[in-house]
């Protein structure tokens, strides 16, 4: 099963640097078998969000979400079932500094 990691930062949050959290490359080396792809995002300031409505194309700058995390980038993960894809993501240094959601990706022919 595959999950999307949306790695999220809290904008509010200060980091301690006794956190216990791994750096990102340890984090990266403990789970590159399971790792298939990941990036870093610009800020939600850049985002450009497109809807269609009345068949009109409609952009809007900027992220569509309000919400108090961030996204900062994201990885998909190959993973036997949804407790190792926690215990994969509660290895990711920004679980500690920030916020992980774990969305599993949904194959079309599984309707």
């Amino acid at each position: 099963m595959k999950y999307l990691m949306l790695v999220c930062v809290d904008p509010d949050l200060v980091p301690d640097e006794n956190d216990g959290a791994p750096d990102i490359e340890e984090w990266f080396a403990q789970v590159k078998e399971n790792h298939v792809v990941g990036s870093r995002t610009r800020p939600g300031a850049d985002a450009t969000t497109v809807r269609v409505r009345d068949r009109q194309v409609l952009l809007t700058d900027g992220p569509y979400a309000e919400t108090k995390d961030l996204m900062a980038g994201f990885d998909v993960i190959d993973c036997a079932d949804l407790d190792e894809a926690v215990a994969i993501a509660s290895k990711h240094p920004m679980a500690y500094r920030g916020v992980i959601e774990l969305r599993p990706f949904w194959p079309f022919e599984q309707d």
